[in-house]
């Protein structure tokens, strides 16, 4: 049986992969490290937890050891928007939790993920269909620090034998977890206000395509991808991965199909446009497809459905 930690096991992802994989692993298996709350309900009760600040390399190999530990996720970051206002920290937190965790997977061989995303790629790459082997030359700091995660995570595979693997996220779409900082929120910002009865005040201009995924799929990916055998992965990191890609209008026009009232005005924020229109269109994620069997379960109307009816139970229960 895998005993896994969770770096981050608070934050957008980690909230949701820890119930997820101790529901596959069991409880006591699942170590979830955590740097801040809020923490969700249940979380010190649900199974082992240990504060980890993965700047601190000693605290993530304790961990190591105290729970003999075989796999990690390594989900420590800053996002996007976030970190393009503070770049500093931006890199310290997305370079210095990857290394530490690349060394003590390293001594401890353990099996390592370490999330990638469409902020890998830049202006220069091809916007339509983004190839998995393209041009990587992005313009912020959080896309840096993911490119440098995935060739740095590449040597120490080849050169240690780390069985690192990583995927190249779109938007994450949770109807569990708030927003954190990141270009593509306004896809899960719109369904609060929707299901609130409020206006929304979209960020990026209509017409600006982003491949999104819903968070289920999203742990389905790692999951798989960390199950997957070995011998049949030809790229380890980072994967292409997509469920859906669409525009605003195209979300709007989704929504109203349940609020029919609802209404949308744009206040494009200037930053969060500029990193937009340096990302893909749409990714072609073929060599996730073939070479571990990547398959998504929600597209765009599936998914609103399920956000809508989840959030509105949850935002009505707090009334």
């Amino acid at each position: 049986m895998k005993k896994i930690l969770i770096i981050g096991s608070t934050g957008q992802i980690g909230s949701e992969l820890s119930v997820r994989v101790r529901s596959i692993y069991g409880d006591n298996n699942v170590v979830c490290g955590y740097y801040a709350p809020p923490f969700p309900e249940g979380f010190f009760e649900a199974g082992p937890a240990i504060k980890i600040d993965a700047q601190q390399i000693k605290q993530i190999a304790d961990a190591v050891r105290k729970y003999d530990i075989d796999t990690i996720y390594n989900l420590a970051a800053i996002l996007s928007a976030t970190a393009e206002k503070n770049p500093k920290l931006g890199w310290d937190v997305g370079v210095g939790s990857l290394m530490n965790c690349l060394d003590v997977a390293r001594d401890y061989k353990c099996g390592l993920f370490t999330p990638s995303s469409i902020g890998a790629f830049g202006p220069n790459t091809p916007k339509d269909n983004t190839p998995q082997d393209t041009i990587q030359r992005p313009t912020t700091v959080y896309g840096i620090t993911k490119v440098l995660g995935e060739l740095v995570s590449d040597y120490y595979f080849e050169h240690w034998q780390v069985n690192t693997r990583s995927v190249r996220f779109p938007g994450l779409i949770s109807n569990v977890t708030l927003p954190g900082g990141g270009t593509t929120d306004y896809a899960v910002e719109i369904f609060y206000k929707a299901v609130k009865g409020e206006v929304f005040e979209c960020p990026v201009k209509a017409g600006t395509f982003m491949d999104m995924m819903y968070m289920p799929d999203a742990l389905d990916a790692m999951i798989h991808l960390m199950e997957a055998n070995p011998e049949k992965l030809i790229h380890r990191n980072s994967f292409n991965v997509t469920a859906m890609s669409f525009d605003p209008e195209m979300l709007y026009a989704a929504i109203k199909k349940y609020y029919p009232n609802f209404k949308m005005v744009y206040n494009i924020d200037p930053l969060k446009q500029a990193i937009a229109d340096s990302w893909p269109n749409k990714l072609d994620d073929s060599c996730a497809r073939k070479e571990w069997g990547w398959q998504p379960h929600y597209d765009l109307d599936k998914m609103t459905a399920d956000m809508i009816s989840k959030l509105s139970g949850k935002l009505s229960s707090r009334a």
